[in-house]
């Protein structure tokens, strides 16, 4: 992958470097067919790779150590709206030439949205233009780079409304209806273009930020429309009912949340205070608590959070001064943080979606 600075310029080409040469004839390499680096969303159709991991840690002790992935990988960071950047990018990782390209847009500008991927599709639920909430939905096509509006709107209109897939089916949580935050609970069923309301959640929640792990449903933090929440539940779809869990360490407002190692991450978001927070803990589903982990090294408000070929990573938010488009890998062993690049464009109010082959 290549590495890019916060101008979005590209600095290093990592995968050469690694084998020894300089930096000079690294820039100057191609990349090798069947390798590029970690990204954010993937969508894996062909073989895996036989590389392992890099392995040369003094000559990248100041670089990204980013694993093989599969020369069909596919990488989006999808929409992000603001008035200062009204664009509402939609980025693509390109393996075949290690870098950033535009895709299509979205056909309606959006923030506050829900990202998902499901089926080797993408979707987009919900958000907000800075007029109105909108129940829309949206579906893009990797394969012919296009995005569609023939897809069953939510029941009604909602942003900052949780978005994550299971069990073959989109799961939208809460959100903001333009009035009030709401409990609502709805699952997309994409053979049939349906939503069909589930038990609604204890607690109203938008902005807040879910996981699947060990079967079960947990959504976690959020605002109830006057202050953020520290609080947890469990759905389960055996018995169709939801349970509160321990609550975190720290209320998290817009935080990122992702199952590694089979624990529950969640990582920055805004506090009681509405100061931007770098903060992250775990959450063990046997000893049922929450530890903290090492902090990030910036402060992320509408971050994302996901798993990578073995890394968790950060990608994006905003620190309280700026949106960002850096990104940060969190090492497990040294429970430490390092810079892993940049994206070319800022997503504020945006997401990244995970596209697994279907």
């Amino acid at each position: 992958m290549g590495v890019y600075n916060e101008q979005g310029a590209l600095v290093y080409c990592l995968l050469h470097y690694s084998e020894g040469l300089g930096e000079s004839e690294a820039l100057a390499m191609p990349p090798k067919s069947g390798q590029d680096s970690g990204g954010i969303a993937t969508a894996r159709r062909g073989r895996p790779s036989a590389n392992g991991p890099l392995a040369n840690r003094q000559k990248l002790s100041r670089l990204p150590s980013i694993p093989s992935a599969q020369a069909s990988d596919m990488v989006y960071v999808v929409g992000g709206w603001s008035r200062d950047d009204p664009s509402c990018p939609v980025e693509q990782f390109c393996t075949q030439h290690n870098e950033w390209k535009m895709s299509a847009p979205m056909i309606r500008h959006r923030g506050d949205t829900g990202v998902c991927s499901l089926g080797g599709l993408i979707y987009t639920v919900g958000g907000y233009d800075d007029v109105t909430c909108m129940s829309s939905v949206e579906r893009y096509d990797p394969e012919t780079n296009t995005w569609s509006g023939d897809v069953a709107p939510l029941s009604a209109p909602r942003r900052r409304v949780c978005l994550l897939e299971m069990d073959s089916c989109l799961i939208a949580l809460g959100g903001h209806d333009g009035v009030a935050c709401v409990n609502t609970v709805e699952r997309y069923n994409p053979k049939r273009n349906a939503w069909t309301k589930l038990p609604p959640m204890s607690r109203r929640r938008a902005g807040a930020a879910a996981a699947v792990l060990g079967g079960c449903l947990y959504v976690v933090g959020g605002t109830d429309g006057q202050m953020p929440l520290d609080s947890v539940e469990r759905y389960s779809p055996l018995d169709g009912c939801w349970a509160m869990c321990p609550p975190m360490l720290t209320a998290r407002e817009n935080p990122g949340c992702a199952v590694f190692l089979d624990r529950l991450y969640v990582a920055g978001g805004r506090d009681e205070l509405l100061l931007e927070l770098s903060t992250v803990e775990k959450f063990d589903p046997e000893a049922h608590r929450w530890t903290p982990v090492r902090p990030m090294r910036s402060k992320r408000h509408q971050v994302s959070l996901m798993v990578f070929n073995g890394m968790l990573l950060a990608v994006g938010g905003t620190d309280g001064v700026t949106d960002l488009k850096t990104m940060e890998a969190y090492e497990h062993e040294t429970n430490s943080w390092r810079h892993f690049g940049s994206m070319k464009s800022k997503h504020p109010g945006g997401h990244i979606a995970l596209v697994k082959p279907f």
